[in-house]
């Protein structure tokens, strides 16, 4: 093989290290900035998890209950976040929770006391795929609530969050933020491919055409649930890994877990990346 062309099966053996391979790549001119971006970011992302199993040891030793919101419009990246986040972690003392729509039943509870029953338990981290935070965009989007439902959910959110916060509960809420044309882009993804088309929903649908509705309901969430003891995190998604990395940084950073100081990779998140709702003047979504 000319192995001016490219890389040889043998080069690739031979390579003890991303080092070694990456020395290979600017030898011999090889135009691979994709495979080295990604090289380096399985790294990453596996020394942060790393980091992620020495966090939930803390946890779960010291009982703490840790809950994790993830939010944002369809295809901001929420699910793909959280599988990074759990996949190597212990499913005794960690839990994904996606509720479906409430039954009619649950319609006539309290909105909160669904919520309530996946709340952590004493050692243990809860990841919500959307939460009560339903009622504050997509319900009233949707019109899958009333508008006094609304109302009463922006006043008694604060509240309820406060109390979990003076039980002790840590609440980190994430709003994932993705432009209009990376939306879109994503939509045209889900639906070419089979194994991803059972992500598109109706609701989806009307993520484009309702866009400014999206909009307006979210900023009204922002300024009423945004508080010094329950902030937002925004995170820009149009870069779906470099999201993950700083997503779980972030969440790094709030602990002073056992054997942090050991760390092989920076752990506090990039601002341009992660940041404070009120920090964030111009917002891509």
């Amino acid at each position: 093989m000319d192995t001016k062309k490219g890389l040889s099966l043998e080069d690739f053996i031979n390579a003890k290290s991303n080092e070694d391979l990456f020395a290979l790549i600017k030898e011999k001119n090889v135009a691979c900035k994709k495979v080295k971006e990604t090289v380096l970011y399985n790294e990453e992302l596996r020394l942060l998890q790393i980091e992620l199993v020495k966090l939930q040891r803390w946890i779960s030793n010291n009982n703490k209950r840790v809950a994790i919101i993830f939010e944002g419009r369809d295809a901001a990246g929420k699910g793909g976040n959280i599988r990074r986040f759990m996949e190597h972690l212990n499913p005794r003392s960690s839990r994904l929770v996606a509720l479906n729509k409430p039954t009619e039943i649950e319609k006539g509870q309290w909105y909160f006391q669904r919520y309530i029953k996946e709340l952590p338990n004493p050692g243990e981290i809860v990841f919500f795929d959307r939460s009560w935070y339903n009622r504050a965009v997509v319900e009233p989007v949707m019109g899958f609530c009333t508008d006094q439902q609304y109302k009463e959910f922006l006043v008694q959110v604060p509240e309820f969050e406060h109390m979990m916060y003076e039980d002790g509960v840590i609440i980190i809420k994430f709003w994932l933020s993705i432009t209009k044309e990376e939306q879109l882009k994503r939509f045209e993804g889900r639906k070419e491919n089979p194994l991803k088309r059972w992500k598109f929903s109706p609701v989806d649908k009307q993520g484009q055409i309702l866009w400014d509705r999206y909009t307006h309901f979210k900023e009204e969430m922002f300024s009423k649930t945004h508080t010094s003891y329950s902030p937002w995190m925004m995170i820009k998604t149009n870069d779906k890994k470099v999201a993950r990395l700083e997503a779980i940084r972030h969440v790094l950073s709030k602990f002073d877990y056992e054997g942090k100081e050991e760390a092989k990779t920076v752990l506090n998140p990039d601002p341009n990346v992660v940041m404070r709702y009120y920090r964030s003047n111009t917002q891509i979504d």
